[in-house]
C-alpha cells in the first residue's frame, strides 16, 4: 500500500512514514545529547538542560520547522529566538550565582537547530553534527589537560600557521613563472603550508602521545617529520645505551614505513593519476617495512619501554618550511634542466642526488611534472630511484653513527627493504 503523504507543497512533501521516523531522528538527538549532559554533570543536584529538556528541545525544533512550511515561514525563527531567550535567562541566573559556564546552554540552542534540519530530511547531517556535538562536549577534561600543557611558544606557532594558510596563501598568484615555466607561488605556499603544517601535527603529537605510549609511537609520528632525522637521531641513542639497540631499531623502520606512506600522500595529492602503477610496488616497500619493524617489535627483550623522545624542537619551523620550498623549487627547475638536456637519464641521476637528506621535495616536484614535461613512467621510476637512494643514505647514517647491534639490524632490516625497492622497480618496469 503506498504511504500517504501528510504534507505537499510545491518545495516540500512528507509521508506519514518520513514523519515518523524523521521525528524519532529528532527524539533520538535530543536523547543522546541529554545523555552526555547528565553524564557530566552527575556529581550536581541541578543542572541547566538534561535528558528530558534536550529531547523536548529536539522535538520543539522539529514541530517548529514543521510549522514553518504549513503556517508561517517566520515560525521557526521565532521558535529560535525564544530558545535563545530562555538559555540567556538561565545564563543570567546562574552567573548571578558565581557560576560561570555557557556549554550546556550553547548545547540547548544547537540541539533546537537539530531537529529542524531533522524535519527537513537532512537526517545524515543532523546525525553526523550530533556525533561531532556529543565527542566535543564529552571531551571537555582531555581539552583541559591538553590546553594546559600547551606553552606561549606553541599557541604563537597555532595562530602563524593559521595566518599563512587562511590569510597569506589564497592571495599568492596562481600562474607559472621563472626558468622552464614551472614555478607556481600558490603551489610552492601550499607545500610550505603542507610541510610545516606535517611537522606542525608531527610536533603535537609526539608531545602528547609519543613517549607515553612507547617507542613504536615514537618512530611513527617522527616519521611524519623524517624518517632520516629519526634514523639519525636513535642510531646516536643507540651508542649511548646499547642493550635498547633493538628497541630503537623498532622506532627507525616505523618511520621508514611511514615515509613510503607519505610518498604515496604526496603523489596523490599533486598527480594522482601516475598512483595506479605505483600502487604494486609500493605495497610492496610498504609491506616489506611493515614486516621488518613488526619483527623487530618481537625481537625486543622482556618489556623495556621507552621513556626518552626525539627533540621536539620548534613547534611550528616556517624557515625550514621555507627552505624545503626553495629545495623543492630548485628542484623542480633541476629536474626540468635534466629533462630538457638529458633526457631520462638526468632525471634519474637529480633524483637520487636530491634524496640525499629526504624524498619529498623530489616525490613533489616529480609528481607535479609527470605527464606535462616528463612521461608518467620516467617520474614513477624516478621517485622509486629517490626512495632507494634515500635507504642507502639512512643505512651511512646507522652505520656511521650506531652501536654494533644497530649496525647489524639497520643493514639486514633496511637491506631487506631495499630489495623490496628493487623489486618494486622492476616490476614497474616489467
Amino acid at each position: 500500500m503506498e504511504d500517504i503523504l501528510i504534507i505537499r507543497s510545491e518545495n516540500f512533501q512528507l509521508t506519514q512514514f518520513e514523519f515518523l521516523m524523521r521525528m524519532l531522528v529528532a527524539v533520538g538527538i535530543g536523547l543522546v545529547i541529554g545523555l552526555e549532559r547528565e553524564y557530566s554533570h552527575s556529581n550536581q543536584k541541578e543542572i541547566f538542560a538534561g535528558l528530558r529538556t534536550l529531547s523536548i528541545i529536539a522535538v520543539m525544533g522539529f514541530t517548529f520547522a514543521l510549522l514553518n512550511i504549513l503556517i508561517h515561514p517566520w515560525l521557526f525563527t521565532i521558535g529560535l529566538i525564544s530558545v535563545v531567550v530562555m538559555v540567556a535567562l538561565s545564563y543570567w541566573i546562574s552567573a548571578s550565582k558565581g557560576e560561570i559556564g555557557s556549554t550546556s546552554e550553547f548545547a540547548t540552542i544547537f540541539t533546537y537547530l537539530l531537529g529542524g534540519l531533522t524535519l527537513l530530511g537532512y537526517i545524515e547531517v543532523s546525525l553526523s553534527l550530533t556525533v561531532i556535538l556529543v565527542v566535543l562536549l564529552s571531551l571537555k577534561i582531555k581539552f583541559q589537560n591538553i590546553v594546559g600543557q600547551i606553552n606561549q611558544e606553541e599557541l604563537y606557532a597555532f595562530i602563524s600557521f593559521v595566518v599563512i594558510s587562511l590569510l597569506i596563501l589564497p592571495f599568492l598568484p596562481d600562474q607559472n613563472f621563472g626558468p622552464y615555466d614551472v614555478i607556481n607561488p600558490r603551489e610552492v605556499g601550499w607545500i610550505i603550508v603542507l610541510t610545516s603544517g606535517i611537522g606542525f601535527i608531527g610536533y603535537i603529537l609526539m608531545k602528547f602521545l609519543g613517549a607515553n605510549k612507547g617507542i613504536l609511537l615514537t618512530g611513527i609520528f617522527g616519521g611524519l617529520v623524517s624518517s632520516t632525522v629519526v634514523t639519525l637521531t636513535f642510531s646516536k641513542k643507540s651508542n649511548e645505551t646499547p642493550e635498547l639497540s633493538a628497541n630503537y631499531a623498532v622506532a627507525i623502520f616505523a618511520a621508514a614505513t611511514m615515509m613510503v606512506l607519505r610518498v604515496v600522500i604526496w603523489v596523490y595529492i599533486f598527480n594522482r593519476q601516475m598512483l595506479s602503477d605505483l600502487v604494486l610496488p609500493f605495497a610492496i616497500i610498504f609491506s616489506t617495512a611493515l614486516g621488518v619493524t613488526l619483527f623487530f617489535i618481537k625481537k625486543q627483550k622482556g618489556e623495556k619501554r621507552f621513556n626518552d623522545k626525539l627533540p621536539l624542537g620548534e613547534p611550528l619551523n616556517i624557515k625550514s618550511a621555507i627552505v624545503f620550498g626553495l629545495l623543492y623549487t630548485g628542484v623542480l627547475i633541476l629536474v626540468s634542466y635534466a629533462s630538457s638536456e638529458y633526457g631520462d637519464k638526468g632525471i634519474y641521476l637529480s633524483s637520487a642526488i636530491s634524496a640525499l637528506t629526504d624524498i619529498d621535495a623530489i616525490a613533489i616536484s616529480v609528481s607535479k611534472l609527470g605527464g606535462d614535461t616528463i612521461n608518467f613512467l620516467t617520474a614513477q621510476n624516478a621517485i622509486i630511484l629517490a626512495t632507494l637512494a634515500n635507504t642507502i643514505v639512512k643505512i651511512g647514517i646507522a652505520v656511521f653513527s650506531g652501536s654494533k647491534d644497530m649496525k647489524k639490524y639497520v643493514l639486514v632490516g633496511y637491506g631487506v627493504i631495499f630489495i623490496a625497492g628493487i623489486v618494486g622497480f622492476l616490476i614497474l618496469n616489467v
